[in-house]
């Protein structure tokens, strides 16, 4: 299913025409699966050093760079578990992809981990071009919590004006500590639950000020203008895709070119490495990054 909340004449080929995702053309899978060069990178972090984990094809230079954020509601998730998106993008954009270890809750609460994803981003405007990578041609992508870390990234580098984002996409965002947008999760036979959300926000966010400042609760931020170009995957079977298009519905009222597109019979869990979402993600990211080249 795709929802249309976006207004079509912002959008060029190919965005000016959609099929269903169970008809899209998914991208072909290559001959020879491309040969990756995976190095991790230790840097400093806001409370602890942290770990990045690059991927970038073979012998390729002039990339460009997408950082990648976990999900795993702010509390869990790894690298690991990144594996799959990270990959599929550095082959498939092609990109050097840099997944990012963040700072996880209780232990290192707010503001630790989107310290730290600031932290990489200044990491990848000073050392992306040794490892082949284009400075120009910056994206942001994550799922769940790391769909908002990627946002709240977006947010910071638009504050403080020392990095330039060109296109974030999130799968699953966790945009709303207040929870008061979540979808019916017994009619929606939901894999995760209110109750789940609520616990991770409370580990993540535990003082009640934080809820709503807006780098945590961006769904609640008059100030939108100025973000990057917007691609929100939602999943049918998922709690969350109420606020997650409620929020696309902000960004395009802000006046962000934005995109959503809402899978059936799809988890929040399987929404990460769906293949059909991340497909859309890697034409978005081109699309914008092409349109970035001819300025």
């Amino acid at each position: 299913m795709r929802i249309a909340l976006f207004d079509m004449n912002a959008f060029k080929p190919p965005y000016s025409s959609f099929v269903p995702p169970d008809v899209a053309q998914v991208a072909d899978a290559p001959s020879a699966r491309t040969a990756l060069d995976v190095t991790d990178v230790t840097i400093e972090g806001h409370a602890q050093d942290i770990t990045l984990r690059l991927y970038r094809p073979g012998g390729k230079s002039a990339l460009p760079v997408l950082l990648y954020f976990h999900g795993g509601g702010f509390v869990r998730g790894s690298l690991g578990e990144a594996d799959f998106a990270a990959r599929y993008f550095a082959e498939h954009l092609p990109a050097l992809v840099v997944s990012v270890g963040y700072s996880l809750a209780p232990q290192f609460p707010f503001p630790a981990a989107p310290e730290d994803a600031h932290r990489a981003a200044l990491w990848v405007q000073t050392r992306a071009r040794a490892f082949g990578g284009n400075t120009k041609h910056i994206g942001v992508a994550g799922h769940d919590a790391g769909g908002q870390l990627a946002n709240c990234l977006a947010f910071i580098a638009r504050d403080r004006g020392d990095v330039r984002i060109g296109a974030q996409a999130l799968f699953g965002p966790m945009l709303d500590p207040s929870l008061t947008r979540l979808g019916d999760e017994q009619r929606l036979g939901s894999d995760i639950t209110a109750k789940e959300c609520a616990a991770c926000y409370r580990a993540y966010l535990p003082q009640a000020s934080q809820r709503m400042h807006p780098y945590a609760a961006p769904l609640e931020s008059a100030r939108l203008a100025g973000l990057p170009a917007t691609l929100i995957a939602t999943a049918q079977n998922d709690v969350l895709h109420v606020e997650a298009e409620k929020y696309a519905s902000n960004l395009i009222d802000a006046g962000v070119l934005t995109q959503v597109v809402r899978y059936p019979s799809v988890s929040h869990a399987a929404l990460a490495d769906h293949p059909a979402a991340l497909q859309e993600a890697v034409r978005f990211f081109q699309w914008r990054f092409d349109a970035r080249a001819h300025r």
